[in-house]
């Protein structure tokens, strides 16, 4: 069995306390530290990579440290994931906290000569681990910011939507965003028939009440669906579920589900 397929099958609580250490370190970065909710998890998804290859204990190491080095760290993982994505060159960089944390020594080169193979490695882990791992910590980090965010608005004089808000869930449903924004296209394998049911079970068990509406492709009775358009209460979700890519696939129940953000048609259609 696949790790996609053992980990689609793991509920949402036992998910939870087993990466309760992973979870914590995501609280103080997001919640105690102010760190960017979607930049922390690419870093703890890098982390958990360094615990795979053969570095022991990198999150509990860091969880020793005060908060103040702790955020050295983080900048330095970010230089490394800035690496990895081809984004810097090595030449000019140091992380001597990271490397406090690898025993032997990891190098900011290593990651660059091997960024495509720690590239999808990190995104398996990301995808897999950390979007389902820390669903919870995202969105009450996310919707806290965009709460701060209104306060400091109101603060210096500028307009906002709703200037009566002080909860970051009203907040949020206040903010309007057309349902196309707001939607995901999903496609299945020909003769792996996937039911609306497991498509709401699988999201809902990964990222809570989530689905406004589920369109499931209409077929003649008894051919397969190859394709279904989900309708998310909020955007922030496809945010989440996609991490800054463009398709990711799912297992559900054994089967392979792939999914993309929806671009509407300019034509009329029927779907």
């Amino acid at each position: 069995m696949s790790s996609s397929s053992a980990y689609s099958l793991v509920s949402r609580e036992e998910l939870f306390l087993f990466h309760a250490i992973d979870r914590r370190l995501y609280t103080i970065l997001t919640i105690d530290l102010w760190r960017d909710p979607m930049d922390s998890m690419k870093t703890i998804a890098l982390f958990v990579w360094l615990e795979r290859a053969g570095f022991r204990n990198v999150v509990k190491k860091v969880l020793l440290l005060p908060y103040t080095v702790i955020n050295e760290l983080i900048d330095e993982a970010t230089i490394c994931l800035n690496c990895i994505g081809g984004d810097i060159s090595f030449e000019s960089y140091d992380i001597p906290l990271i490397q406090s944390l690898t025993d032997p020594e990891i190098s900011i080169r290593f990651f660059q000569d091997n960024c495509h193979a720690i590239a999808q490695e990190i995104s398996k882990i990301l995808h897999e681990i950390c979007v389902r791992a820390f669903t919870d910590i995202f969105q009450q980090a996310t919707q806290r910011n965009i709460v701060e965010t209104q306060s400091l608005l109101r603060r210096f004089n500028t307009p906002v939507a709703q200037p009566g808000v002080t909860q970051a869930c009203s907040l949020l449903q206040q903010i309007e965003v057309p349902p196309d924004d707001r939607t995901m296209f999903v496609t299945f394998s020909k003769g792996y028939p996937v039911a609306d049911w497991e498509i709401r079970g699988f999201f809902t068990e990964a990222y809570g009440d989530c689905i406004e509406t589920l369109y499931m492709q209409e077929v003649p009775m008894g051919e397969q669906p190859l394709f279904a358009r989900i309708v998310f209460r909020s955007a922030l979700t496809i945010q989440l579920i996609l991490s800054e890519t463009n398709k990711v696939k799912f297992t559900i129940n054994g089967k392979h589900v792939w999914a993309r953000k929806y671009v509407p048609r300019h034509v009329t259609s029927s779907f």
